[in-house]
């Protein structure tokens, strides 16, 4: 339990990091250029969540049917529930977000795998959800985030093998 517990990483400071390398590397920019773009369209009525790209790491998966890469993130009730130890069931507003990417081969490492074109980001909201199983779903496409409308139904029937698992296929990743 102890590593399961340990087992969600934050990704907060990679991504600082990460822009403060990007940011190193291009010309100040205007301050009127840097304006917050605007949040995307709600996708099955669900808006888009708000600071997501800042959430612990839960998890990563690659799934070969559809050649992709995905990290699983959470937010804050979704990590105190895995340090707890109490995902089955998740607590009411728990967040996790699926970012998917199509799984490219590194050109200097032929066998590794690593994010290529973005895909999109998907979401599971707790507590806002249908009766039968607590949760709504939500799906933004690409680059642009365009909300995608799928069905309640669709969702349901594709996680329906992980029911007695509160309808979530995510294991957290443990750590040492």
């Amino acid at each position: 339990m102890a590593a399961l517990q340990a087992g969600v990483w934050g990704v907060g400071s990679l991504l600082l990091l990460s822009a403060a390398a990007m940011a190193a590397d291009e010309p100040a920019q205007e301050a009127s250029e840097s304006a917050p773009p605007s949040l995307p369209e709600p996708a099955n009525g669900v808006a888009y969540p708000q600071g997501w790209q800042d959430w612990a790491l839960v998890s990563v998966s690659h799934r070969t049917d559809n050649a992709t890469m995905r990290v699983i993130l959470g937010n804050d009730t979704a990590i105190e529930a895995i340090r707890a130890g109490q995902t089955n069931p998740w607590p009411e507003g728990s967040v996790l977000g699926k970012v998917v990417w199509k799984a490219v081969s590194l050109a200097d490492w032929s066998s590794a795998q690593a994010p290529g074109t973005f895909v999109h980001a998907e979401f599971m909201f707790k507590g806002e959800g249908q009766a039968d199983t607590g949760w709504r779903w939500a799906r933004w496409v690409g680059e642009a985030q365009t909300p995608y409308q799928l069905s309640e139904t669709e969702c349901v029937a594709c996680h329906s093998p992980v029911k007695g698992r509160d309808w979530v296929f995510t294991t957290p990743a443990p750590l040492p």
